[in-house]
């Protein structure tokens, strides 16, 4: 059976169905899997961190950092807001602009799903074959046993990355853009923990658990934010922000406590509490686990008292300079996104379509486009989505 359809969307994530809400009626949106949206539902702990209330251009990664520009310019991230408060989703900030639902993110796959009206929606179907000929795409899906051949004026590639493959992951749209003369740029794991091996893995491994505030510095970028030590190795926001711009064999300066004068605070100290052993003093601005393991490494012993301006100045200096050199990262397995994609040289800024194939369009993740931690991926899905629907529709400078 021939379906006959002005626009396919790939994808059933943010993108898509953003997408699927502005491009007109004649709409068929298909997923792989048995729900839409599933990393809208895990993402922010069940919360969804949906949008960052200080969405700027400068917060995303591209070979072409002005691309983004267009389409967060024309659709920001008070537009989304205004969505979510007309569907009366109760939400709260949580820190640094972080959006987030109060009650589920099921309340904005459930937004989203409605905002899409007649749109038709197929879960558990797989892309089989895709070609384009007659100004027309062919599109071979299969669903429930079932093999059915989709013909469409548009086709928007909106499958995402490759992170999270537990979850479907293939990088298809990389494989389809390909297949229609894009060029895809090196992808590669992002906000992402990083690891290590040997006897820094078994260092780290015994501070596991445990978070401190750092400033996290790699290639002339830094994150003021948490840091948590894992099994094997190191994660948190800043370590997650900070991956997008590591690579293998880049070393991380850590500054630990980075809002608080380490040096002054620990000579007024001296003078008031320096009977007691200089680890201990520690263990009242960084966490005791912490302090044991530093005091092994390092060789910290004695009084406070015994401690001199040039002791305290070298030991602070080395807190807010401890310089790590991460053996590899997580991967995709837990890689929030996929730094990378589709490169935007081959996309039109304004309505996300190819400038290759006429009514082939590239959003989302599956662009070169990659945000921060913090809403942001999600703001570019919203925005990217909404410049491939309008320009489907004929709105493109809506």
């Amino acid at each position: 059976m021939v379906h006959s359809v002005q626009t396919l969307i790939l994808g059933a994530g943010a993108a898509g169905l953003m997408c699927a809400a502005h491009a007109g009626p004649d709409v068929l949106v298909v997923d792989h899997a048995k729900a839409p949206a599933e990393k809208i539902r895990i993402s922010g702990g069940g919360r969804c961190n949906f949008t960052n209330m200080y969405t700027e251009p400068e917060n995303f990664l591209s070979e072409n950092i002005h691309f983004a520009k267009s389409a967060l310019s024309r659709y920001t991230q008070w537009d989304f807001l205004d969505l979510v408060t007309k569907h009366g989703i109760p939400h709260h900030e949580k820190t640094l602009g972080q959006l987030f639902c109060d009650r589920s993110a099921k309340d904005i796959i459930a937004m989203l799903l409605a905002e899409m009206g007649p749109a038709k929606l197929w879960l558990q179907t797989e892309i089989a074959e895709v070609s384009h000929r007659d100004g027309a795409f062919h599109v071979t899906l299969t669903r429930e046993g079932k093999r059915h051949a989709v013909v469409a004026r548009n086709l928007v590639l909106a499958t995402g990355g490759k992170s999270i493959p537990k979850m479907g992951a293939t990088g298809l749209a990389y494989r389809l853009a390909a297949q229609f003369g894009h060029r895809v740029t090196e992808t590669r794991p992002a906000l992402v923990p990083l690891t290590f091996e040997g006897a820094a893995k078994a260092h780290f491994a015994a501070l596991s658990g445990t978070s401190v505030p750092a400033r996290v510095a790699c290639n002339g970028t830094s994150f003021d934010e948490g840091m948590l030590f894992t099994h094997r190795g190191l994660s948190g926001p800043s370590i997650l922000q900070i991956s997008s711009y590591w690579t293998e064999g880049d070393t991380l300066s850590l500054h630990l406590l980075p809002e608080t004068d380490l040096y002054e605070t620990l000579r007024a100290q001296r003078t008031q509490a320096g009977g007691k052993a200089l680890t201990t003093i520690l263990a009242d601005h960084l966490p005791k686990k912490l302090v044991q393991h530093l005091a092994e490494a390092w060789g910290l012993s004695g009084n406070l008292a015994d401690q001199s301006d040039t002791a305290l100045r070298a030991l602070t200096e080395r807190l807010s300079a401890w310089h790590v050199t991460p053996t590899s990262s997580e991967g995709y397995r837990t890689a929030e996104v996929t730094l990378g994609g589709i490169a935007t040289e081959g996309l039109s800024s304004r309505t996300m379509e190819s400038q290759h194939v006429s009514g082939l369009y590239v959003i989302g993740e599956a662009a070169d486009v990659t945000g921060w931690l913090g809403g942001y991926n999600f703001q570019w899905a919203w925005s990217s989505g909404v410049a491939a629907g309008r320009a489907i529709t004929g709105q493109p400078g809506h």
